[in-house]
């Protein structure tokens, strides 16, 4: 079974950046892809990024508009996203989540097998 646990949360001024890890154990790390999201109290759980099980290819989310940056590192079993130029609403639970390497990158929830506890991030104007 795939455990994922995520770290790095927690509360930044607008304009500062935080750095999220995510740890991977259970199975090889290198057959799956990864994908960040997020999500807010009451609305939907949001898409962030995907990173490829080498490293690529990656897809992000429009509204990053270069924010934010996911990267991983095979040998640590590691996937991050850094953050930066952070925004109140950017204020949310952010989870990573793992899915056997799929054909495309993959951006709806659904399609993820495993998920991390999340860890909150929240943004002070």
């Amino acid at each position: 079974q795939v455990e994922l646990v995520e770290s790095g949360g927690g509360l930044v001024q607008a304009g500062g950046s935080l750095r999220l890890s995510c740890v991977f154990s259970g199975r090889i790390f290198t057959d799956y892809a990864m994908g960040w999201f997020r999500q807010a109290p009451g609305k939907e759980r949001e898409f962030i990024m995907y990173i490829g099980s080498s490293g690529h290819p990656t897809l992000y989310a429009d509204f990053m508009k270069g924010r934010f940056t996911g990267s991983r590192d095979n040998t640590k079993n590691a996937v991050y996203l850094q953050m930066n130029s952070l925004k109140p609403e950017d204020t949310a639970v952010y989870y990573c989540a793992a899915v056997r390497v799929p054909g495309l990158p993959q951006s709806a929830a659904r399609d993820y097998d495993y998920w991390g506890q999340g860890t909150q991030v929240t943004v002070s104007s």
